[in-house]
């Protein structure tokens, strides 16, 4: 599965619009999802002139759904290195 590919596969025509960026048939989170797809040829405009996309998911359940990559919450990975930052190398002082 090609997340880049310009055509969109089938499974993206019976996708829902997911306010909460989970899957809304059974709830599983992003990270569950079996295949994904973005819609890269058609960006919308959003606050502050910053473009969107439309993110697809088919989720494990068999469930197909989008949501706008701008309501993607942050990642749990940025949250912890900003959280934790790196210790300063000590060799440098």
């Amino acid at each position: 599965m090609d997340a880049f590919n310009p055509l969109p596969p089938a499974w993206v025509e019976h996708a829902i619009h997911s306010l909460s960026f989970h899957c809304p048939h059974c709830g599983a989170a992003v990270t569950q999802a079996q295949k994904v797809w973005l819609n890269r040829r058609a960006p919308v405009l959003g606050t502050n002139h910053r473009r969107k996309f439309q993110e697809f998911y088919e989720c494990e359940c068999g469930g197909a759904w989008w949501a706008w990559s701008s309501d993607r919450p942050p990642s749990e990975l940025a949250e912890q290195y900003f959280s934790d930052p790196p210790e300063a190398d000590s060799e440098l002082d």
